[in-house]
């Protein structure tokens, strides 16, 4: 996956197409990210004791990663990414200006 934790990513389809968001975690085994303020769900909440109100939660929900792109912190657009590897290491680039994320 070539999406990492506190990269900042473009979501390109859904409902919230077209916001910007960090991400706050990732899903290897599902394919997801979960970006702060983006796919937000009210959840009922029932009350735990006697006495206590129930309440209404807002809750992040994962997105795709097919529904993300990155965004490159050098030329600040939307970018696909690869991968350049050397004899030490392996690291991401941006497919527009080349350069390293």
């Amino acid at each position: 996956m070539k999406i990492k934790k506190n990269d900042q990513v473009l979501i390109t389809s859904g409902k919230d197409k077209g916001k910007k968001g960090k991400v706050l975690e990732v899903f290897t085994s599902a394919n997801k990210v979960t970006i702060e303020n983006i796919n937000l769900i009210k959840k009922h909440r029932r009350p735990r004791r006697q006495g206590e109100k129930g309440q209404v939660v807002q809750i992040v929900k994962p997105v795709h990663v097919s529904n993300v792109k990155l965004i490159c912190p050098k030329c600040g657009e939307a970018v696909r990414t690869g991968y350049k590897i050397t004899e030490t290491e392996k690291f991401r680039i941006c497919k527009k200006c080349g350069q390293e994320i």
